[in-house]
């Protein structure tokens, strides 16, 4: 993995309510970038603060900063990754069958353009994993764009496999995929949510 977080130190943690414009920033930057790739995930633009804010104040929301944004005084730089992770099942997606309490889900993985290629996602990816491990869930499941088979190999690659394409004219997302939940170590970044966990 690719790394340059001994020049640029990482951390992960909450997103909070002032994070909102960067965020929205992040994910309409990553549209954007999707759409100039033909591919339609998500909506052009990005998303409404309608869509992210309830994701906050749930604290299901995660970014990853790049710590010297801090000694620029850069407040207003976005945030390097971002990435929500809870037990909401799309019940358009996931049925009775898959025991959709036996996961947590991924939703809105982005990592910003300039930070591509360094292995964040994967990184993202294994901490999910771990979470969702110790949270005592079997599986760590996602849904991807039904037409971009370059992002769904990507997750093949990341030992996820594909369940099946749910296919619904109004849904551009519906190809779903499961790993099962297991405990990674990452050191692309500084977990800054262990120190809640432990009370710290």
């Amino acid at each position: 993995m690719l790394s340059n977080t001994l020049l640029h130190p990482l951390a992960l943690r909450r997103a909070d309510a002032a994070d909102l414009p960067g965020v929205l920033t992040l994910l309409a930057d990553t549209s954007e970038w999707l759409h100039s790739r033909g591919v339609r995930q998500w909506p052009r633009g990005g998303f409404g603060p309608e869509r992210i804010e309830p994701l906050i104040a749930e604290r299901v929301l995660y970014l990853v900063d790049d710590e010297l944004r801090y000694l620029e005084l850069d407040d207003e730089a976005p945030p390097v990754a971002t990435i929500a992770l809870d037990d909401h099942a799309d019940p358009e997606f996931w049925r009775r069958a898959d025991d959709p309490g036996s996961a947590l889900y991924v939703h809105k993985l982005a990592v910003a353009r300039p930070w591509s290629g360094f292995g964040l996602g994967d990184a993202l990816l294994d901490w999910a994993g771990s979470m969702a491990h110790a949270s005592g869930s079997r599986w760590l499941r996602l849904d991807c764009a039904k037409n971009n088979p370059q992002l769904q190999d990507y997750y093949r690659k990341r030992g996820f496999r594909h369940l099946r394409t749910v296919d619904l004219p109004h849904r551009s997302s519906g190809a779903l995929f499961e790993r099962p939940a297991e405990e990674a170590a990452t050191t692309a970044f500084r977990d800054l949510t262990v120190a809640e966990l432990i009370g710290v």
